[in-house]
């Protein structure tokens, strides 16, 4: 997985990346934010970062 800049506003992520934190470790500014867990497996597959406001899919393999 290739470093997300923080400014990427939509993020399509795998159940290998579960479970799902926010800032990601790849993320260029990890330390931006606290780090929140996000509960994307009790959404449909989609969730928003109440800190950034990053969506997250997570992507059906």
């Amino acid at each position: 997985m290739q470093p997300h800049a923080n400014t990427e506003k939509s993020i399509e992520i795998t159940q290998k990346d579960l479970p799902l934190r926010c800032p990601m470790p790849d993320m260029l500014s990890w330390n931006s934010h606290p780090r929140v867990f996000l509960e994307i497996e009790k959404t449909n597959g989609e969730i928003i970062c109440p800190y950034c406001s990053t969506k997250y899919v997570l992507k059906s393999n």
